[in-house]
């Protein structure tokens, strides 16, 4: 049940996605080790580079609250199909999520679930 809270979550936060250059909407729900749920959509830029993921703007926006420790985060996309975090995700949640799973939802409603550490083995870190 709580992998179908978090996708709720994250397709509520999908419908604020600013996408306007690519039309693809991205909305992310994090849980933390505590059960608070902090969501994210993506946000476009013209300069491209300023562009932030919906998985990285849940994430920031948990830390900025004090929150640095992430068990799960679910992902939708205006794709209907699954949508995999980036590299820059996988290796930004790589640091707040050591054990952490990735839930993915395609627009059928069929879930598939990941270990981060499966998508991103041997991540970059330097506190270890």
């Amino acid at each position: 049940m709580e992998n179908e809270i978090l996708i709720s979550y994250a397709k509520k936060a999908m419908g604020n996605a600013y996408a306007p250059y690519s039309g693809f909407s991205v909305g992310a729900a994090l849980l933390t080790t505590e059960g608070e749920i902090f969501t994210g959509c993506n946000v476009e830029n013209a300069s491209f580079g300023a562009t932030i993921c919906a998985e990285r703007c849940a994430a920031m926006k948990a830390i900025s609250e004090g929150y640095t420790s992430f068990e799960k985060v679910a992902i939708v996309s205006s794709s209907g199909d699954y949508t995999y975090p980036c590299g820059i995700c996988r290796q930004f949640l790589a640091e707040f999520m050591e054990e952490g799973t990735i839930i993915l939802c395609n627009e059928e409603g069929t879930i598939k679930e990941y270990t981060l550490e499966k998508l991103i083995p041997y991540a970059f870190n330097l506190l270890t």
